[in-house]
């Protein structure tokens, strides 16, 4: 898969081991920024890599920050991404099956590494299942607002 990564500087650590988690096996993996731990703000680096998935540039992204928050209620703001805040293995899998979320959302500074590589793995190897009453309730997204 094409990944495209983005965080801050809170999210700096945890973005290098999770990416060079997804080169071993085998996915292409592009940095967004940011490139080191210099304090930045997470909105840049999150609409960067939420509007590169929601134009088909990247078939998912992940997304860092100190706690995942600030990055996944910038990202949910595009049209077309559906970015999950995941804090354990199940909600992973549960925003990949039902809600077929396209950009993951961490905290470095609330998730340790081990879950973290964890969550990463759950998430991209569970598939959309594409029930229809999920298709139904993701096709409601486009009508909010």
């Amino acid at each position: 898969m094409n990944i495209i990564f983005g965080s801050d500087h809170g999210g700096y650590q945890l973005k290098q081991v999770l990416a060079a988690h997804l080169e071993k096996k085998g996915h292409r993996v592009t940095d967004a920024g940011a490139f080191d731990t210099v304090s930045s703000d997470y909105a840049q680096y999150a609409l960067v890599v939420a509007r590169s998935v929601a134009k088909g540039e990247f078939d998912r992204g992940i997304l860092i920050c100190g706690t995942g928050l600030g990055m996944s209620m910038a990202a949910n703001r595009i049209m077309g991404v559906r970015a999950a805040l995941c804090a354990n293995e199940f909600t992973a899998r549960m925003s990949r099956a039902h809600n077929d979320a396209n950009v993951l959302c961490l905290g470095e500074r609330t998730t340790g590494t081990g879950l973290a590589l964890a969550i990463l793995d759950a998430w991209m190897d569970t598939e959309y299942e594409a029930d229809p009453r999920h298709i139904r309730r993701i096709g409601l997204f486009n009508r909010i607002g």
